[in-house]
């Protein structure tokens, strides 16, 4: 046996009476911390596994990056990287804070399949084979490869803060088999059935739906739009602010989403209707159902709409695929892929080209006839 590294054997292995081994206790592998003055141990099913820690630990501990594990759980060890991010204390890997929308996918996570299966676990003593064990189990229970990637997100970050702080020599995530997450279903709705779908919904639920179809705002940023962000005398949507549902109003993620959006006539007769029947005005919430400060609640709107487009034979459509429709329709009207940028507010215009890109003009039959339409229009000029 390697130095370092023996063989375990259970309390009722023959082995322990000089017998052949018969379980599989697997091994344990330890490096000495002279900085902590105590042995850093750890215990891996094979043997291979046993030998590749006590060699990455030992140029940890040369490294001055090992030290010996508090005994915390996985438990405790969460409520403190959770409440470090809350904060802003912890960042991610580019340095930034987390997003408050990641941090609650992590909870929601690490609450409802993490911890029930793994809280009470120490953090030193969670392996890899522990957790492909657990992710091999979810994608066999049936969960979608996006949800059981998201679950393995916040045990990630838990595991790589720990190394960082030499509290660990190895990440467990890492080398995680995990199934690949497809690409999502991109639904756009035809002019004509963006107008059946807002039709078929509860009238004061109009608005916002013909808000995300024909200006393309994000589902916080239709939360948080003020009665002052509308200018109908200036035809524009001033997108100020977003939304949480703890917080309330936020800033928006970045300065491009701070915008303004175009108001066609087939918006403006709905935002003319929602002003006359509110009456709101100022700093008022402009969805607000319940009170000019609260804002409306997806959930219960989607649901009035789920149940009026079954009633209409419509295919549901979410408000964030309105706001593919929203690009889809101003790229089918020609607008230019800067501008549809900006209106978007998207950071780069490569997140509009990559997003969007397959449904602009881009066939050789399409460019050649855009070609000759513009050298056709330019001769006519000059023959004037």
């Amino acid at each position: 046996m390697a130095e370092g590294i023996r063989k375990r054997h259970s309390k009722n292995c023959s082995a322990r009476e000089g017998g052949r081994c018969n379980c599989k206790a697997g091994y344990e592998a330890w490096v000495f911390s002279r900085r902590d003055g105590k042995k850093i141990r750890r215990t891996f099913a094979r043997e291979a596994e046993a030998k590749s820690w006590r060699a990455d630990a030992l140029g940890a501990l040369a490294r001055g990056g090992l030290r010996a594990a508090r005994p915390i759980t996985l438990d405790e060890a969460w409520r403190t990287w959770h409440q470090g991010a809350v904060a802003g204390a912890v960042t991610n890997r580019s340095g930034d804070v987390y997003k408050r929308s990641a941090l609650r996918s992590y909870e929601q996570g690490m609450r409802l399949r993490v911890l029930p299966e793994f809280g009470a676990v120490r953090l030193s003593e969670l392996h890899r084979p522990d957790l492909q064990e657990f992710a091999d189990r979810l994608l066999a229970e049936g969960l979608n490869p996006s949800t059981i990637q998201v679950t393995i997100l916040p045990l990630r970050a838990i595991f790589r803060r720990a190394l960082s702080r030499g509290e660990l020599a190895v990440n467990p995530c890492n080398g995680l088999q995990l199934p690949a997450v497809r690409g999502r279903r991109e639904r756009y709705a035809t002019p004509a059935e963006a107008a059946a779908l807002i039709a078929a919904v509860p009238a004061t639920d109009r608005p916002v739906w013909a808000t995300a179809m024909y200006a393309g705002l994000r589902r916080g940023e239709l939360q948080a739009l003020r009665a002052e962000d509308v200018d109908l005398a200036n035809g524009v949507i001033r997108v100020e602010f977003g939304w949480e549902y703890r917080d309330g109003q936020i800033p928006l993620k970045s300065n491009a989403g701070r915008r303004k959006v175009p108001i066609p006539a087939v918006l403006r007769s709905f935002l003319e209707t929602r002003f006359a029947e509110c009456g709101y005005s100022g700093a008022d919430r402009l969805f607000a159902f319940v009170s000019a400060a609260s804002s409306f609640d997806p959930g219960k709107l989607t649901k009035r709409a789920d149940r009026a487009w079954a009633t209409a034979g419509l295919e549901r459509i979410t408000l964030h695929e309105c706001r593919h429709t929203f690009a889809s329709l101003m790229i089918a009207a020609g607008v230019n892929p800067k501008a549809l940028q900006s209106f978007m507010g998207h950071a780069n215009i490569s997140i509009t080209l990559d997003r969007y890109g397959h449904l602009m003009p881009g066939s050789e039959g399409e460019a050649a006839d855009l070609l000759d339409a513009y050298l056709s229009l330019q001769r006519s000029r000059g023959e004037k």
